[in-house]
């Protein structure tokens, strides 16, 4: 199971913005889209606390909120741990 979730919608910019990140940086995602799953529209709210907003952003269990954050916490050195490198 992956370590990094998103909760998105097919409509989302910043969803594909996040997403085309995550694969740049070689971090492996969990998608799970909140528009076409009644079921995962439950977990969101609650998992997220009730967040309104796409996309949120789980990292081992804990949101850590959406693009933004996302984007600081790599610019910080956070995420490093969760790059996949391909051993060469």
């Amino acid at each position: 199971m992956a370590r990094v979730k998103i909760y998105s919608t097919g409509a989302c910019s910043f969803c594909l913005k996040t997403k085309a990140l995550l694969q740049k940086w070689n971090i492996p995602y969990e998608e799970i889209r909140i528009d076409t799953d009644t079921a995962a529209r439950g977990e969101f709210a609650r998992v997220t606390n009730g967040a309104r907003t796409v996309p949120q952003i789980l990292i081992d269990g804990q949101c850590i909120g959406g693009f933004t954050e996302l984007t600081e916490l790599h610019m910080e050195g956070g995420l490093d741990e969760f790059v996949e490198t391909t051993g060469t």
